[in-house]
């Protein structure tokens, strides 16, 4: 993923941050928590590193089917824990998105650089390809309605209290994966 630099920091830190995060919520006692933290911190780090700009630092160019394999195998993963929890579904689609952004790279001319091109020069005038197209669909749609999961209901007085842990809490895990699915509508776009 290459766009203006600072764009690319921003998402660079916000999945970094998110990774690090996901990576205290393995250590939650809920163990659903625990469940879906491993795959989402690989997710954050990965988005991470491909959102570095072009700029500072370039892959080489077996980087990049290393990126597919693992998130090849964090699909994979992702398939199988699907059978006992739907959740799992949606960090399918995650890795499968990151999986084609990496064979896309993988393919895209050594000295590619995506910086000031549009997306008509990007796709050789073919426009956003369809595969594009659908998970760019799929990951506004998270975006929105987990947005709207997220804006407060009204508290019932003497609910209980929130968890007292970072890890526990509810909210922080899915503020983190909206905050995930808004890199990954970023990634995409800039792709």
């Amino acid at each position: 993923m290459h766009g203006p630099v600072s764009a690319a920091w921003s998402l660079v830190a916000l999945c970094a941050a998110t990774g690090a995060y996901c990576l205290l919520r393995m250590r939650s006692a809920v163990e659903e928590q625990r469940r879906s933290a491993g795959g989402e911190a690989l997710m954050g780090f990965g988005m991470a590193a491909m959102a570095v700009p072009a700029a500072a630092f370039t892959p080489p160019g077996w980087a990049w089917p290393v990126y597919a394999a693992v998130f090849g195998l964090a699909a994979l993963r992702a398939l199988w824990a699907a059978r006992r929890d739907r959740h799992h579904l949606h960090h399918l689609v995650g890795a499968g998105a990151m999986v084609y952004m990496a064979a896309a790279m993988a393919v895209a001319p050594p000295a590619h650089s995506m910086e000031g091109m549009s997306m008509e020069g990007m796709h050789g005038g073919t426009g956003v390809p369809a595969v594009t197209g659908a998970l760019l669909l799929y990951f506004t749609g998270y975006v929105l309605l987990s947005g709207a999961r997220l804006v407060p209901a009204a508290v019932a007085v003497g609910g209980p209290p929130p968890p007292a842990r970072w890890g526990d809490r509810p909210e922080l895990a899915r503020a983190c994966r909206l905050s995930m699915a808004i890199g990954m509508v970023a990634m995409l776009v800039t792709m």
